[in-house]
């Protein structure tokens, strides 16, 4: 392969992580406009829309038993309802997008945590310390948000924290279940079954709690277009395309970058303002989530 067509698939992965990191400024344009649940149901619907005429267009297969099947919405559910749910009802809460971003990115050190009980993994003395760090990255960043005098956070309360709490746990849970039970699933095919999935669980979630209000104007509609299009079905083409040519791992390791994307994309756009000791609590715990990674045991 030439160097001028190489180029393109070297950058492919950090193109998948740059648009990944937009997920969590889509929200932030948003949700002013409509309720957490509500927009959620929206963009699956929408997705799921186009994304079932592509497994007929690309001679995408489905999972091949029932059981399969039911696997496949229940790791939608904890994936991607429960995880998006307890993103966006975060940033509506106030929390800075940035901040969601570090926080749910330490879903590597809950995982390694839970898999112990759950696949029978050790951790390794790699990972103890990855973890460790983690725990002082995180302290650090809270630390640098919170006002000791009121035990409040600036710009969000701990509602806001116990919602990016649950989605941290179901993008935990959400992750062990599938490489349990989802091992032989159709990605694309897969995927149209987990948003099924996810889309029930918000459907209900917006009928019991919520107004099902939309404030249709031009900057939810884009926004909207933007999480459709370019976030659930060009990410997953492209992560399709990448697992085709073994970059997978690629994505993996430039995932750690998707936090402090994040918080100089929002920074950019909403002026959101992370303090130093935040930033350098940051820093420790993305090196705390790569050390859990790598120090993994073959």
């Amino acid at each position: 392969m030439t160097a001028e067509r190489q180029w393109p698939v070297a950058i492919m992965p950090i193109v998948f992580v740059l648009l990944w990191s937009t997920g969590f400024i889509g929200a932030r344009y948003g949700l002013p406009y409509a309720e957490p649940f509500t927009f959620l149901v929206i963009r699956f619907a929408l997705t799921l829309v186009l994304l079932v005429p592509l497994v007929w267009l690309m001679r995408g297969s489905w999972p091949n038993n029932r059981s399969l099947w039911g696997h496949a919405a229940v790791s939608g559910c904890l994936v991607h309802g429960i995880y998006l749910s307890g993103v966006f009802y975060a940033i509506d809460l106030g929390m800075p997008a940035g901040l969601g971003a570090l926080l749910v990115g330490l879903q590597p050190l809950v995982t390694a945590i839970l898999a112990g009980p759950l696949l029978g993994e050790r951790l390794s003395t790699l990972q103890w310390g990855g973890l460790l760090l983690g725990l002082v990255g995180i302290g650090l960043v809270l630390g640098g948000k919170l006002d000791p005098a009121s035990l409040q956070f600036e710009g969000f309360g701990w509602s806001a924290l116990a919602c990016i709490g649950a989605a941290l746990v179901g993008i935990s849970c959400g992750t062990l279940y599938q490489k349990r039970y989802c091992t032989g699933m159709p990605l694309l095919g897969g995927t149209v079954i987990q948003y099924l999935g996810a889309l029930a669980l918000t459907g209900l979630g917006s009928l019991a709690l919520e107004q099902r209000q939309i404030e249709w104007n031009s900057t939810f509609i884009l926004t909207l277009a933007w999480l459709v299009l370019v976030l659930s079905i060009a990410a997953i083409l492209l992560l399709m395309a990448l697992i085709k040519r073994g970059a997978a791992s690629r994505v993996a390791s430039l995932f750690y970058l998707v936090p402090p994307v994040t918080a100089l994309e929002a920074w950019w756009l909403f002026d959101e303002q992370l303090p130093m000791l935040s930033l350098v609590g940051m820093a420790i715990a993305i090196a705390g989530v790569v050390l859990v990674v790598r120090g993994r045991k073959p």
